[in-house]
């Protein structure tokens, strides 16, 4: 049982440390909502959203009066849309039109963002699914809060690699059509190896299709309260270090789980998750980085960069779990360069390099995430970073990702602005060298032979 104590405990990692509940996330099966007439599939899609989440903001504001604890996001996320439009989306604009739809329901319910313009083509792609990815420039174009994910890969199946060259094309595409200002539609996309079904974050949260019909998922954050916790801590050895963080994990993941409680409750609507990630933002005091330069390196890329994050990362899953019944999603310590100051820092500094972060993703979530390159980056070239990061999720059997920025008219030095949550990103160079004739081979490279294991 979760008492007021626990909360009141935390008044001050709230108020001076930057503690907030970064989303109460509302999953929404449209599995129902299938139809062979996509103007009834619209409608009962319209219909559906705006029945069951017309109370989400109100509840969130409530809990944020009740307990004093920010909630920055509302958000939605659906089944993937590639599975909802197959039976009626005969065109990219019949896709479109229901991206339209979800926008406006989005907008009627009052929630930031709506998450599940989404394709699993880890094996390969039907038409739907094709249709979908390739509809994602306009769709992204024409609605406000409509994310979206393509899962390329996964540790059972292993790497499509036609799909992950058609996804250099379109993260190409969605750049030039929102080229002022700084492709910032580029934000919209995530595309994965290993996706959850149950992730709250965006832009890759989707309503899995083995989740209930309607589910409270929450997302914490926290960075600045492990940093302060941390200093607390400064010249002890790892073991102290180590309890220390997961101490902090365990109070931060009760504060999720509060609200995750109280917000089931109040919508009549199952818990599903807490995901503990340490998400950053580009605020002062609010850095992943900055905990990995308390942890003792100078700058984050510095030499024990990784050792340090993978010590961080499992402590914070270690105490997480003892916090909360269900814990999913990602749980891990998210490193975007555009949402984290000390990131911004490091690249800007030059400490922090793209193999660097490549590296590092191998012990932490999600990816290569909010990283600007080059608007004249090849197609071929960006599908090739996608295929390293989803080799990564592959033979590790983790979730990984790419989230990338190509900001048209940008060169090595510049800076891409986004606003809000999302901050701004120093652009990034790319290794200059060519990938085409790997890329375009076509095909699937097949599961590790560790992924057998029936």
């Amino acid at each position: 049982m979760i008492n007021r104590y626990e909360v009141f405990e935390t008044n001050s990692m709230i108020s001076d440390m930057n503690l907030d509940v970064r989303t109460i996330t509302l999953g929404i099966s449209l599995l129902d909502c299938a139809d062979a007439d996509l103007e009834k599939c619209c409608s009962k899609i319209y219909d559906k959203i705006t029945t069951l989440a017309k109370d989400l903001s109100k509840t969130a504001e409530a809990i944020e009066k009740e307990y004093r604890i920010p909630i920055v996001n509302r958000r939605i996320s659906v089944t993937p849309i590639a599975l909802v439009g197959a039976s009626c989306c005969k065109s990219e604009d019949d896709f479109v039109k229901i991206a339209k739809t979800l926008d406006a329901a989005a907008k009627k319910v009052n929630v930031n963002l709506l998450g599940g313009y989404s394709a699993l083509v880890a094996k390969g792609m039907t038409k739907a699914d094709e249709m979908l990815i390739r509809s994602m420039p306009k769709a992204f174009a024409s609605t406000d809060t409509v994310c979206g994910s393509v899962n390329l890969a996964t540790t059972k199946i292993g790497i499509n690699m036609d799909a992950v060259r058609l996804m250099g094309e379109i993260n190409k595409q969605i750049a030039e059509n929102s080229a002022l200002p700084d492709s910032g539609d580029c934000m919209k996309l995530v595309v994965f190896c290993n996706a959850p079904d149950d992730n709250p974050f965006m832009a890759g949260a989707f309503h899995g299709v083995t989740e209930a019909d309607a589910i409270i998922n929450v997302g914490v954050s926290g960075p600045g309260v492990v940093k302060r916790a941390l200093e607390e801590a400064r010249g002890e050895d790892f073991e102290v270090l180590c309890e220390t963080i997961k101490k902090t994990a365990f109070k931060v993941t009760r504060v999720g789980q509060l609200v995750a409680k109280e917000a089931s409750r109040m919508m009549g609507i199952p818990f599903g998750i807490v995901d503990l990630s340490l998400a950053p933002t580009p605020a002062v005091g609010d850095s992943v980085a900055d905990i990995l330069q308390e942890i003792g390196v100078e700058y984050a890329g510095a030499p024990g960069t990784t050792a340090a994050l993978a010590m961080l990362n499992d402590q914070v899953k270690k105490g997480g779990v003892m916090a909360s019944s269900y814990v999913g999603g990602l749980s891990g310590a998210f490193i975007p360069v555009s949402e984290d100051a000390g990131m911004i820092e490091s690249v800007e500094k030059g400490a922090i390099t793209l193999e660097k972060l490549e590296a590092m993703t191998c012990v932490c979530s999600v990816g290569l995430d909010m990283i600007a390159i080059p608007g004249d980056t090849k197609a071929t070239t960006i599908s090739g970073i996608i295929a390293d990061e989803m080799a990564l999720g592959m033979v590790n059997g983790k979730t990984t990702a790419c989230r990338l920025i190509p900001a048209v008219g940008k060169k090595v030095g510049d800076t891409v602005e986004f606003g809000g949550l999302f901050g701004y990103a120093p652009v990034m160079p790319v290794n200059p060298y060519s990938c085409d004739n790997f890329v375009n081979r076509g095909g699937r490279i097949p599961a590790p032979i560790h992924s057998f294991k029936n």
